[in-house]
């Protein structure tokens, strides 16, 4: 499973179901199930699946505020992306993971979220 970072403010959005576009500055061809990481945490606090992507022009951008919740004048991306997301799942507890040197976008998780955490701890049921 791959792990998107995402600013604390709208990865909250995202898995709360209140922002089910995040806004890109490229194309992403990955679908399905993908974590959802707090920048700077080291957790993983749930999961959302990603079903598709679509550019962005200022008309469907106004169009679709309220799957984004972002001002165009916010964005410094030539053609911004939505990276559409259904179906989130708060974990009960966020997961730690390794955070490899230099991931910002994404990072490598295991499929099975219950391996994100360090041997010897309980885990989650």
């Amino acid at each position: 499973m791959d792990g998107l970072i995402i600013k604390p403010k709208w990865a909250d959005m995202v898995l709360s179901g209140f922002k089910p576009w995040e806004i890109r500055g490229s194309r992403t061809h990955k679908r399905g199930t993908i974590g959802i990481i707090k920048s700077g945490s080291g957790l993983v606090y749930g999961t959302v699946e990603l079903v598709g992507c679509v550019p962005l022009t200022m008309y469907n951008w106004y169009e679709n505020n309220d799957k984004h919740h972002l001002s165009y004048a916010d964005v410094d991306y030539k053609t911004p992306y939505a990276w559409v997301m259904q179906n989130p799942v708060i974990y009960p507890e966020p997961i730690p993971y390794k955070h490899p040197q230099g991931a910002v976008i994404w990072v490598k998780l295991p499929d099975n979220p219950e391996l994100l955490q360090p041997q010897g701890e309980n885990k989650l049921g």
